[in-house]
């Protein structure tokens, strides 16, 4: 991740890149979190996604997101707070 890169940037790439997704919507809800815990001025600390890849066929929920967490791991490093992910397969979102 380049420091020019902004996190919902990464976010997408690295769902797209990693997950194939057939469905992907990154939502940077940084705003609704206002002096809450792990907001910052600038944003980019809390986002909502759901993605739907066929990747996450055979996988319960919470191993969905470990995957995902796991892809992300980066961006919490550079100030990603909160996470909140929404992961289907294809036969989920149908």
């Amino acid at each position: 991740m380049s420091e020019t890169e902004t996190l919902k940037d990464f976010i997408t790439r690295t769902l797209e890149t990693s997950l194939a997704p057939i469905s992907l919507d990154v939502v940077d809800e940084s705003h609704l979190h206002a002096g809450h815990g792990g907001w910052r001025e600038e944003g980019e600390t809390h986002f909502r996604l759901d993605v739907v890849s066929a990747a996450f066929e055979g996988k319960t929920r919470v191993e969905r997101h470990r995957v995902v967490n796991g892809l992300l791991e980066p961006a919490f490093q550079r100030g990603l707070h909160a996470l909140a992910v929404r992961a289907r397969t294809p036969s989920d979102a149908a």
